[in-house]
């Protein structure tokens, strides 16, 4: 139960996150989120985009392990996976803040879905 709630969370995390890259990357609320110059935002809208859409797809990997239940158990495990590592390389690459946002949700997911919490 537990692990299938913070699966949920980090689904919906990632679902926030696609919003951002796709919707709101050059707007003042995303410029803000991200740190951004409204001329860096405009010019790097198509790839933020790019970039919210493979968020969306962890988000779908997430919700498809959750709607299958005890047989979702390694699509779960395989998605949160996925969301820990990514997290490590943003945290790595772009910003500690990363790792908070994301790696640690997905990293208490993965124990939780692990355990059979």
């Amino acid at each position: 139960m537990i692990g299938s709630i913070l699966v949920g969370l980090v689904a919906l995390i990632h679902l926030y996150i696609v919003y951002l890259e796709m919707v709101l990357w050059d707007t003042p609320r995303g410029h803000k989120t991200f740190r951004l110059t409204p001329e860096f935002a405009g010019a790097s809208k198509v790839l933020a985009a790019n970039q919210g859409l493979y968020n969306g797809f962890l988000a779908a990997g997430l919700i498809w392990g959750l709607y299958l239940g005890a047989a979702g158990f390694q699509i779960k495990v395989f998605f949160l996976a996925c969301v820990a590592i990514a997290g490590l390389y943003g945290a790595a690459t772009v910003g500690r803040k990363i790792l908070y946002i994301q790696t640690v949700p997905a990293v208490l997911a993965l124990i939780a879905v692990w355990l059979g919490w």
